[in-house]
């Protein structure tokens, strides 16, 4: 039986128009490289987040020909763990503000990732996307700091509220520009439950703005 919930969740995505949406929030202090932006660095556009047509007309990212994946049912996820980056992490429920954009995880140090809850639950068919800072408010690392650190086979798991893990092992990452996000890519149909990190990245001491995004691509192993 599907849930209200779930039930909801398609519904937004497929009845929304077509559109990227930033969200404002990258806390500036330190580059995803660790180099320091300057004090009175601008704020900048963080995260683009679909929550569009797109997701039902993109192609799936897999072969037509594969195997079924296991689908879970609809749980929030209440924690992210990826040990081999450092990332161990509750995560708060990001929904959209009244003027359409998204809403971001708070600042500073020790601020949790959250996960969009306009996209699946970790687990479910469809990408899940999970957001997280690069880096914490007056210097330091943000929770998503490490994102670079991850190699294919290294696995992400999170807890969800009905008890169960989903576990997800990292396939691969690309940095994209702000300026040329690739919705369809990134938000797009799948056949099977994948998940999203994304975080800021590609910063310039120049303008203490981050340019791109960082974003994970993983796959439901269990």
């Amino acid at each position: 039986m599907t849930s209200s919930t779930s039930a909801r969740r398609r519904h937004l995505l497929a009845s929304a128009a077509v559109a990227v949406l930033l969200l404002t929030g990258c806390a500036t202090g330190t580059s995803a490289q660790s180099v320091a932006a300057p004090a009175a660095a601008a704020a900048t556009p963080a995260f683009p987040v679909q929550t569009a047509a797109a997701t039902q007309t993109a192609a799936p990212s897999s072969s037509p020909t594969s195997a079924p994946q296991k689908v879970l049912p609809a749980s929030d996820p209440v924690s992210v763990s990826v040990p081999s980056a450092g990332i161990d992490s509750e995560l708060l429920s990001l929904g959209l503000k009244a003027d359409g954009s998204v809403e971001v995880p708070p600042d500073g140090p020790g601020a949790p990732a959250g996960w969009y809850n306009g996209s699946p639950t970790p687990g479910e068919l469809g990408p899940a996307v999970l957001l997280g800072h690069v880096n914490a408010t007056g210097g330091g690392p943000g929770v998503f700091a490490n994102l670079r650190e991850l190699k294919t086979g290294d696995l992400i798991r999170v807890a969800r509220q009905d008890g169960t893990t989903s576990v997800f092992t990292f396939d691969h990452a690309d940095a994209y520009s702000k300026d040329a996000f690739p919705t369809q890519t990134v938000y797009g149909n799948t056949e099977g439950p994948e998940l999203r990190l994304i975080t800021c990245d590609g910063y310039d001491p120049a303008t203490g703005l981050f340019d791109d995004n960082y974003v994970v691509f993983a796959k439901l192993v269990a």
